[in-house]
């Protein structure tokens, strides 16, 4: 593929991505202001921007199998705790941005454990089997990620209660 046209492609997935997540948290707020017709048409119009987002990630040829994608997201996850969040966090208390701050806390704290679940998921892997069969929780304030059992009774990062996780 050509430079030009691999860098349109990154463009695009970058922007259809973040137009479906943008949508979707769009959907939650109609959804707070009880206009269940607004939220529909959020929720359908991110679903069509994720398929132009996987559309141009499978024109990218990065649609892999699982043991790649693993490493993808291992990798990932692993320079967003080595690089990006610590300088962002940095950069945002030298700024005295508060929320910036506390949210790139947030997804620091989280990312750890997303790395150390990944890392599970490869070893697994490798002796070809599948994830655990277990719950995973996800703390809807800051993202902490939990696998097996139940929930933790408070979040150890942001002191979300047990009963406020999402189970999947």
């Amino acid at each position: 593929m050509r430079k030009m046209t691999e860098d349109d492609l990154k463009s695009a997935f970058a922007g259809e991505s973040q137009a479906h997540i943008k949508y979707l948290i769009f959907a939650e707020v109609a959804e707070k202001e009880n206009k269940p017709n607004l939220v529909r048409l959020f929720k359908a119009i991110a679903h069509a921007e994720f398929i132009h987002a996987k559309n141009h990630f499978r024109a990218l040829g990065n649609i892999k199998k699982s043991d790649e994608n693993l490493a993808s997201a291992y990798n990932g996850e692993d320079y967003e705790i080595e690089e990006m969040y610590p300088v962002f966090n940095e950069t945002a208390k030298f700024q005295n941005e508060k929320q910036a701050e506390i949210s790139t806390h947030f997804a620091l704290e989280a990312e750890k454990l997303h790395r150390e679940i990944y890392k599970t998921a490869i070893e697994l892997n490798k002796q070809n089997k599948d994830f655990l069969d277990q719950n995973v929780f996800i703390c809807p304030v800051c993202g902490h990620t939990h696998a097996g059992g139940e929930a933790p009774d408070k979040c150890p990062i942001c002191g979300t209660l047990k009963d406020k996780y999402v189970k999947f």
